[in-house]
């Protein structure tokens, strides 16, 4: 009862999800989505800095979410768009392909994520006026290393 009792009073707490971390030990995907999405942008802005891809997958792997990776592809490819230059650009495909390969990313994982830039790719394009040709450069380099299917790459939306 005391156990129930101090479980009640934890969950009522209105802070910081890492509180409970610290006393239940919450594992990956009982944490909310947008701790995961900081997380999973924070792991892709540290791979852009050092550019360790075994560092990524290690990191990716920590998260405990093999469900929430289409979030992380997602994310990779917003961050291409709205970057500057071509070294994020073979970087990120570098990754992708890693974790494609490693089976980190499934096929499925993979197609939700660019679809889903696919259906925001007008709102983007508001921010980042060449989205559209960075994003056709970048299907076509990915499609070109094996990472994505022709039927996604066909479905790019072109300007």
């Amino acid at each position: 009862r005391a156990a129930l009792d101090r479980a009640a009073v934890l969950l009522r707490i209105k802070r910081d999800v890492n509180r409970l971390d610290n006393v239940w030990g919450v594992g990956g995907g009982q944490r909310p989505v947008k701790h995961l999405v900081k997380e999973m942008n924070l792991l892709l802005r540290e791979y852009l800095l050092s550019g360790e891809v075994s560092e990524a997958e290690h990191c990716l792997r920590e998260l405990e979410v093999p469900h929430f990776h289409h979030e992380l592809v997602y994310e990779a490819v917003v961050m291409v768009l709205e970057g500057s230059g071509e070294g994020p650009v073979a970087m990120m495909v570098t990754l992708l392909k890693v974790l494609w390969e490693t089976g980190l990313v499934t096929l499925d994982q993979m197609n939700r994520g660019f679809q889903r830039v696919y259906e925001e790719l007008g709102d983007i394009s508001l921010d980042v006026p060449l989205a559209h040709s960075l994003l056709e450069q970048l299907v076509e380099l990915c499609f070109d290393r094996g990472i994505i299917t022709k039927a996604l790459r066909d479905a790019c939306p072109a300007r």
